[in-house]
């Protein structure tokens, strides 16, 4: 039948390539949009390389129409989330559609049957597969390309999720930093918090990586545990997260604050955006000529943005102003490396000590995702 629309559920190469291939159909042509590399997308996927998937289980969909793959939605049930907070609630991601709502509806009917199949109640995403990856939907500043490690989607996405029933859950905020926002104000306030605390600020080590690498996942594992959403991540989790962004961080980006015995107490990780260069490879492919533009465009000097992750504190210090130090260490260094501007990203909506500081060190929030939720379907 013309027009026809149908969903199928991903169960073989075939379905697994046009799951894989959808983004880059969709998205392709918008210059906003920064094309994630094709082996990274597919290990983030595999259920046997992805250490997620020890604990969660997920349904990949794909939408053809008239044979042609035009959307995409899967279906996850982590029980590390349900378990850590006490709820039977599906995830959803990894939503690709053309601008057609009965194609989304159908998209969304499927990820609903496979909640229900599951016996869970409430639907919410997306989790590009967790809170600990890439999530959200962006809902504003469509004209501005994400950061590394943040999502991207048409200015329709947001329309199409809505009219299937789903409300916002929580908003996450992005903000723009740069050089000519370092004040006096702040770095006298991060001199007299050095003097007065006595705790010693230091580089990551890159001649240790494994052990200060280690120390990251341990007061990741403290200092995010209330926040909302916050899922421990599992040592497989965090070392496979930790190979690949050794191939692209930069040691002097990445700070502990310590007491006098050299106990961390809080860090903070900022990356380079290798974004700048992933927007140059449209395919998402490193062979033939992917690798050498994104070698290219990565040379020392070549990137002049940052995206600073994380940024936390034991709560026994909180409130000392060791945030404020981190803040000055990072003007000061990204300066020092060519490091013009930087974006502060996710920030929950709720959390309004980390918002005040955002606001605090000259931010301009320009970039909003939003969670959304379904609870009765």
């Amino acid at each position: 039948m013309a027009n026809e629309t149908i969903v199928k559920e991903v169960l073989d190469k075939k379905g697994e390539q046009h799951f894989l291939n959808l983004p880059y159909k969709i998205q392709g042509k918008n210059p906003v949009w920064v094309p994630p590399l094709r082996v990274q997308q597919k290990e983030l996927l595999s259920t046997i390389k992805n250490p997620f998937f020890q604990h969660a289980e997920i349904r990949k969909f794909v939408a053809y129409k008239d044979g042609k793959a035009v959307g995409r939605i899967a279906a996850i049930n982590d029980d590390a989330h349900n378990k850590t907070h006490n709820e039977t609630t599906c995830h959803f991601g990894f939503f690709e559609c053309i601008d057609d709502q009965a194609t989304a509806n159908l998209l969304m009917a499927e990820l609903e049957k496979s909640a229900k199949q599951w016996n869970l109640n409430v639907i919410r995403g997306p989790f590009n597969p967790s809170v600990n990856e890439d999530c959200g939907l962006l809902i504003d500043a469509f004209d501005l390309p994400p950061a590394v490690m943040m999502p991207y989607n048409p200015p329709y996405y947001p329309s199409l999720i809505e009219k299937c029933g789903y409300t916002k859950a929580m908003d996450l905020y992005a903000y723009l930093v740069r050089q000519s926002d370092m004040t006096e104000k702040l770095k006298r306030g991060a001199q007299i918090v050095e003097k007065r605390t006595k705790l010693n600020f230091r580089p990551f080590n890159k001649n240790d990586f494994d052990g200060d690498a280690e120390k990251i996942w341990e007061l990741y594992q403290k200092v995010w545990e209330d926040n909302w959403g916050a899922v421990p991540i599992t040592r497989d989790e965090f070392d496979h997260l930790a190979a690949s962004l050794k191939q692209i961080y930069d040691p002097d980006m990445i700070e502990f604050a310590e007491t006098e015995d050299g106990t961390p107490i809080g860090f903070t990780l900022a990356l380079p955006d290798v974004n700048q260069a992933f927007r140059k490879v449209r395919d998402g492919r490193l062979f033939p000529f992917g690798l050498l533009k994104i070698m290219w465009h990565t040379r020392k000097g070549a990137l002049r943005h940052v995206r600073i992750l994380l940024m936390g504190v034991l709560k026994e210090y909180r409130g000392k102003g060791i945030d404020a130090v981190f803040y000055y260490h990072h003007f000061e260094t990204g300066k020092r490396k060519g490091y013009d501007s930087g974006e502060m990203s996710w920030i929950l909506e709720n959390n309004e000590m980390m918002n005040r500081a955002a606001v605090m060190m000259g931010g301009e929030k320009f970039k909003t995702y939003r969670i959304y939720e379904k609870t009765k379907f």
